[in-house]
């Protein structure tokens, strides 16, 4: 197992050879709106996951996908000659998921800041139903609460009640 600061040295290479690969030595069309967002290597540096996004629709990520099936051999060759480690990592190309979370979550937080602004606007003018403070304060209803259990005591002794 290589300790966590080679494995983060070894993703950040990876990471910057594939995008010098995709920016000059591969001339692929199909790989033109394409970037490298994340890579993660395992702990014997043995595979390397490589994240990317494209900027396009979905037949644009199944091209770049095909893409980059078919220049995986050129990349993995080139990643081993800038990594000059004994044994070249496997590489896996993974579409990254960031973008269409960060637009569900954008979607929901936009749909939370009109419903707050709809309750706002119902709330303007509204009383609260028992006033602005519902709770009581008044000793004597506290007093009261305490002797009415004394008053429910059981029947003395000697008394018949029959």
């Amino acid at each position: 197992m290589a300790d966590e600061a080679r494995v983060r040295k070894v993703e950040d290479r990876i990471q910057e050879t594939v995008a010098q690969l995709l920016g000059r030595r591969i001339k692929d069309p199909r790989l033109g709106f394409v970037t490298i967002t994340d890579v993660r290597v395992t702990g014997d540096l043995q595979h390397a996951s490589i994240f990317y996004t494209v900027l396009g629709d979905e037949t644009d990520r199944e091209n770049v996908a095909r893409a980059f099936a078919s220049a995986k051999g050129l990349i993995r060759s080139e990643v081993g000659k800038a990594l000059g480690i004994r044994l070249t990592p496997t590489l896996e190309f993974i579409p990254d998921a960031l973008p269409e979370t960060a637009a569900s979550l954008e979607d929901a937080l936009t749909a939370a800041r009109a419903r707050d602004a709809d309750i706002a606007k119902y709330s303007q003018g509204a009383s609260y139903a028992a006033g602005e403070d519902p709770y009581r304060h008044d000793e004597d209803d506290e007093n009261e609460a305490f002797s009415t259990d004394s008053d429910l005591s059981a029947p003395t002794a000697g008394t018949d009640e029959h």
